[in-house]
């Protein structure tokens, strides 16, 4: 098996990071789409901030290491609870249902 190399990333100066708290996916046969918004009370027109577009494979891995890190995260953590009720937008800024209340 071939030896696995790590990369060494930089990260520039000056990179601007965003908070995204809505993400839209989509995918067609050769690519998945993710376009992040940022969603604050009174915006009624929020706009996509960040597009990102990956293959089919990288998208597999990228859902294998988010789920490796949140399992990680809730080890350390505990349970990252997930509110349930209309929608996420609706819990978290409308003051829906009890937001510290779990799915299911």
């Amino acid at each position: 098996m071939a030896e696995i190399k790590r990369i060494q990333v930089q990260i520039p100066e000056g990179l601007e990071a965003r908070y995204v708290n809505v993400a839209y996916i989509s995918h067609t046969a050769p690519e998945f789409l993710m376009d992040f918004v940022t969603m604050l009370p009174g915006v009624t027109n929020p706009k996509v901030n960040t597009r990102l577009i990956l293959s089919p494979l990288a998208m597999k891995m990228l859902q294998r290491a988010l789920n490796e890190n949140i399992k990680r995260y809730e080890d350390n953590f505990g349970e990252i609870k997930v509110p349930h009720g209309s929608t996420l937008a609706d819990e978290l800024f409308r003051g829906g249902n009890n937001p510290d209340q779990p799915e299911g």
